[in-house]
C-alpha cells in the first residue's frame, strides 16, 4: 500500500477533521452505519493510519543515508595568548652566529592571533550491502504498517458487532415483554370486571395482578442492561458527545441464511488480514538475516573538503589559506569475536520462530471455520426448534385463554400456558440470538 506526500496530509487532515454526526446528541445507526462510525472515530484507525505516515517518513529516513551529504562550518577564534614553541639549540646557535649582535628568542608561534575558518564537506557512501537491504526493509515495513491497518480495522468491525448485537437483543426482549404486559394489562382488567359482576375469585385477580407486577419489574430491568449495553456501544464507537446512541437493525433480518459456500466451501486463510500481516513479518525476519550478514562485507565512502582559512593578527596583515582534498575510505572487518555470526544465527531463529507462529495460525483459521460451522448448523436448527415451540405455546396460551373467557377455562391452565409461553418466548429470542452470534462469527473465521 503506497501512499504519495498529498494522500499523508490527507489522513491527517482527516484525523483532525470531527465525524459528521459527532456533533449531535443522539444519532440512529444501523449495523454498516456502526461499523462506519467506528472506522471513522476509532483511536486504533487513527493510530494505524498514522503508523503508514510514519513508515513513509521512514523510507525517506533510510533512503537518505545514501544520498550524498553536503555540510558546511563556520569557525572562529582569537588567541588571548598566542602559542609558542622552543627552538632547537642548534637552530638558535645558527641564528645567533649570523646576527650576533641582536639577540635571539628561544620561541617561536606558527599562529596569529585571529583564526577564521569557512568550510564545505561532502560525504558520500559509495558501498554499504546494508543500505541496500535497509531501503528493501523499509519498503516492506510499509507494507506491514498497511496490513496492521487492515487487522485494525476488522478488530473495530467485529468489537462493533459484539456490542451492537447485545444492544439488539435486549431490544427485542423489551418489544415482547411490553406486549406481554399490554396483553395481561388487558387480562387483568377483564378479570376485575368479572369478579366485580361475580364471575371471577378475588384469587384471579390476585394471581394477574402479581404477575403483571412481577412483567413490570423485568421491565425495569431490561431498560437498565440495554442502557448498560448501550454505554458499551457508545465505548466501541468511541462516540464523543453523544448522549443517545440507538439501534434500527432488528434480529430477524440480520439473522439471514449464509450461503452454502460459507458452509461447506474451501477455506481460503488468504482472506484473514491476520495472514497478510504474518506473512509480512515473516519476509521483514528475512530482511533481517540478510542485513546480518552484509556485515561482512566491506563499507566504502568517499568525501571531499574544501576550506579557506583567514588568519591575522590585526586587520591589515591577514591573508587567506585555501585547502582543498578528496578521499576515499574502506572499512574491512576483519575479527569482531564472532559478533556478526551470532546476530545472523539469532536472526535465524527469530525467523524460524515466526514460520512457527503462521503455521500456528494458519491452523487454528482452519479450526475457527470449522467449528464456527458447526455451531451455525446447531444453532440454525435451534431456532428451527424453538420456533415451532413458541407457536404452539402460543397457541395453547390463545385457547386457554378463550376457554376462561368463556367459562369452561381455569385460571390454574391459564397460569400454565402463560409461563409456557414466556418461556417459549425467552428461548426462540436466546435461540435467534445464538443463530445471529453464529453467523458472524462463521463471516469472520471466514474473513469475509
Amino acid at each position: 500500500m503506497k501512499i504519495n506526500r498529498l494522500q499523508q496530509w490527507a489522513i491527517l487532515l482527516g484525523l483532525l477533521l470531527p465525524f459528521g454526526v459527532q456533533s449531535q446528541e443522539s444519532i440512529q445507526l444501523t449495523l454498516q452505519e456502526a461499523i462506519d462510525y467506528a472506522w471513522q472515530n476509532s483511536n486504533e484507525m487513527k493510530n494505524a493510519q498514522l503508523n503508514i505516515v510514519d513508515a513513509e517518513e521512514r523510507i525517506i529516513e533510510n533512503r537518505a543515508i545514501g544520498i550524498p551529504q553536503l555540510s558546511g562550518e563556520l569557525g572562529y577564534q582569537r588567541y588571548l595568548q598566542v602559542p609558542a614553541q622552543a627552538l632547537p639549540d642548534a637552530f638558535v646557535d645558527f641564528l645567533s652566529a649570523q646576527n650576533p649582535n641582536e639577540p635571539v628568542s628561544r620561541e617561536v608561534s606558527f599562529f596569529l592571533k585571529n583564526n577564521f575558518n569557512a568550510a564545505l564537506t561532502l560525504d558520500a557512501l559509495v558501498f554499504d550491502g546494508s543500505y541496500i537491504t535497509a531501503l528493501k526493509a523499509a519498503r516492506v515495513y510499509r507494507e506491514y504498517v498497511a496490513s496492521e491497518l487492515l487487522v485494525k480495522k476488522r478488530e473495530v468491525r467485529n468489537n462493533v458487532i459484539d456490542a451492537y448485537l447485545p444492544v439488539l437483543l435486549l431490544d427485542k426482549n423489551l418489544e415482547i415483554l411490553t406486549s406481554n404486559v399490554s396483553n395481561l394489562e388487558t387480562l387483568y382488567k377483564e378479570t376485575k370486571a368479572l369478579y366485580t359482576e361475580g364471575f371471577a375469585e378475588q384469587l384471579d385477580v390476585d394471581r394477574l395482578e402479581l404477575s403483571l407486577a412481577n412483567l413490570k419489574v423485568e421491565q425495569e430491568n431490561l431498560s437498565r442492561q440495554k442502557e448498560i449495553a448501550t454505554e458499551v456501544l457508545k465505548f466501541a464507537l468511541n462516540a464523543k458527545g453523544i448522549s443517545n446512541v440507538s439501534v434500527t437493525e432488528d434480529l430477524e433480518s440480520i439473522a439471514a441464511d449464509v450461503s452454502e459456500e460459507d458452509l461447506v466451501g474451501d477455506i481460503n486463510t488468504t482472506l484473514r488480514p491476520e495472514m497478510d500481516f504474518i506473512n509480512k513479518g515473516v519476509e521483514l525476519n528475512d530482511l533481517n538475516v540478510e542485513v546480518n550478514k552484509m556485515g561482512y562485507y566491506p563499507k566504502v565512502r568517499a568525501f571531499a573538503s574544501y576550506t579557506q582559512t583567514y588568519q591575522s593578527n590585526t586587520r591589515e596583515d591577514g591573508f587567506w589559506a585555501p585547502n582543498a582534498l578528496v578521499g576515499v575510505n574502506v572499512q574491512v572487518p576483519i575479527f569482531d569475536g564472532w559478533d556478526k555470526k551470532a546476530k545472523v544465527e539469532r536472526a535465524k531463529i527469530t525467523k524460524e520462530i515466526s514460520m512457527n507462529q503462521k503455521d500456528d495460525v494458519e491452523r487454528s483459521i482452519y479450526l475457527e471455520v470449522n467449528n464456527a460451522r458447526k455451531a451455525y448448523q446447531t444453532a440454525t436448527k435451534s431456532l428451527e426448534s424453538q420456533t415451532k415451540n413458541l407457536a404452539l405455546a402460543e397457541r395453547i396460551y390463545n385457547t386457554t385463554q378463550i376457554k376462561y373467557r368463556e367459562g369452561v377455562g381455569s385460571s390454574i391452565e391459564v397460569n400454565q400456558a402463560e409461563q409456557s409461553l414466556y418461556t417459549s418466548q425467552a428461548n426462540y429470542i436466546q435461540a435467534l440470538y445464538d443463530l445471529t452470534i453464529a453467523k458472524f462469527n462463521l463471516r469472520k473465521a471466514l474473513g469475509k
